[in-house]
């Protein structure tokens, strides 16, 4: 990929998807391993930690998928102007974004810290995790704006061609994070007994030095500038634009995480080895996600230049030709993890039922992955055309519908335990996915597409 003004690289027709998501794989596989690393470490340190970790998480990436609002659309709009060559505007969107950002990340990690009594509440944790579950939303859900300014630079730098960045980075925060979690739990500090604590400065320290390295890059690549003299006069129409696309966007994802977290309360109300195996078999599942979510958010950035470039055909054919190639490798990949789940269990517990409960989740998970490739690479792609809401009104029915509803009735009523919730998710994500495979087949997205020729011509929006 050759340089256009800016810093930024060029992103066509003719770029290989592996030059993309092949960073992105290793980043997203290496951030697996930092997350399981943390669960592999606090089982063999409490049981119960592990459980409530998994549950603060599960509420933490609810607040994550909020801060994606400009983060989602940052790498929209960046997309499609760098494809149109309009690039006086770029300095300008960067520094909007992450102020913003930031901004929304602070607001948000203060009402997470204040309000965790009324969270885990609704989520009916149990009292052995409750202790640690609000000692780990309080450091690290503290800290959360960090990810929030992560997020945005992370997307800046992969729509200009640097999708090695994230990789790099992944590499250091792992480090620093199990260097970390070992001197808490094991090392010269576990006589301070923090445990959880210790685990959550770990993962605060690591995101304060990844959001540090992310700027560094920033400028040294000279791919732009940030500075708030860039916002006088204020740019409420790009952020307004921003707003217009990242909230639907976001909205879908909340939307899956809040449906997530219901789900979430059925199963702790199952038990602490069903709490526990669905947090260790997420970890498993962590692996079967890997290849087609960075080939799906590959697709997302070629997509989008595409489309700015005004390359909508192209753009059509990328897709198909990108679910060619992932679904039967994703498929082989959750087939994979359900027989070996058996033993790969094992690595985090040595109970019998907790393994057993697993295997029957991994089974139905291979059908959970199969909806979920579909639903990354086409939903996605539609973001980066510019076709948003569809994809929210879809989401919506389906989740609550199929996923919601269908996993009560498969897992409580009918008493399928855990694995019965999965089954409703696997429902869901195959009807959605097939749904938003017909709409991008019958082109309904084309003519979205958020440059219009007056952009260049009104530096204030």
């Amino acid at each position: 990929m050759s340089k256009v003004p800016g810093g930024a690289r060029i992103i066509d027709e003719k770029t290989s998807l592996f030059v993309i998501a092949g960073p992105m794989f290793l980043e997203l596989l290496l951030n697996i391993l930092l997350n399981n690393m943390d669960t592999l470490m606090l089982s063999h340190y409490s049981q119960n930690s592990v459980g409530a970790v998994g549950n603060a998480n599960q509420v933490m990436f609810l607040f994550i998928i909020m801060f994606n609002i400009i983060a989602t659309a940052i790498s929209v709009v960046v997309a499609q102007y760098l494809g149109a060559k309009k690039y006086s505007e770029m300095d300008r969107i960067y520094t909007l974004a992450l102020l913003v950002n930031l901004v929304f990340g602070i607001v948000l990690s203060s009402f997470l810290v204040v309000g965790k009594g009324l969270i885990t509440s609704f989520l009916n944790i149990s009292p052995n995790m409750l202790p640690d579950a609000e000692t780990y939303l309080n450091i690290v859900g503290g800290g959360l704006f960090l990810q929030a300014g992560y997020n945005v630079m992370l997307q800046i730098l992969r729509c200009n061609g640097y999708t090695k960045i994230g990789f790099y980075i992944s590499i250091v925060i792992n480090l620093i994070n199990i260097g970390g979690n070992y001197v808490f739990l094991y090392g010269p500090l576990k006589h301070l007994n923090l445990g959880v604590a210790g685990v959550g400065i770990s993962t605060v320290i690591a995101r304060v030095i990844a959001l540090i390295f992310a700027v560094m890059f920033f400028y040294k690549k000279k791919i732009g500038k940030i500075s708030l003299k860039l916002l006088a006069p204020f740019p409420g129409k790009m952020l307004w634009k921003m707003i217009r696309i990242g909230l639907p966007s976001a909205g879908e994802n909340f939307a899956y995480s809040m449906y997530q977290l219901v789900l979430l309360s059925f199963v702790n109300t199952m038990g602490d080895d069903s709490v526990n195996a669905r947090v260790f078999c997420n970890s498993l599942i962590s692996f079967s996600m890997v290849f087609s979510n960075a080939s799906a958010m590959a697709t997302q950035i070629i997509t989008g230049h595409l489309v700015g470039a005004g390359k909508e055909e192209a753009a059509y054919k990328r897709v198909f030709s990108t679910l060619k190639l992932t679904l039967p490798i994703t498929v082989m990949i959750a087939a994979a993890n359900w027989a070996l789940s058996p033993f790969t269990l094992r690595i985090f517990t040595k109970n019998e039922n907790i393994i057993k409960i697993g295997f029957l989740i991994m089974a139905v998970d291979i059908f959970v992955e199969i909806g979920r490739c579909l639903n990354m690479t086409v939903v996605s792609s539609l973001k980066a055309a510019g076709d948003y809401i569809y994809p929210l009104i879809v989401g919506l029915i389906t989740m609550v519908c199929l996923g919601a509803v269908g996993g009560y009735c498969y897992g409580v009523l009918l008493g399928f335990g855990v694995a019965g919730i999965f089954a409703g998710t696997a429902s869901d994500e195959c009807i959605r996915g097939l749904i938003v495979l017909s709409h991008w087949r019958r082109r309904k997205w084309i003519g979205k597409r958020v440059v219009d020729d007056g952009d260049e011509k009104n530096p204030a929006n």
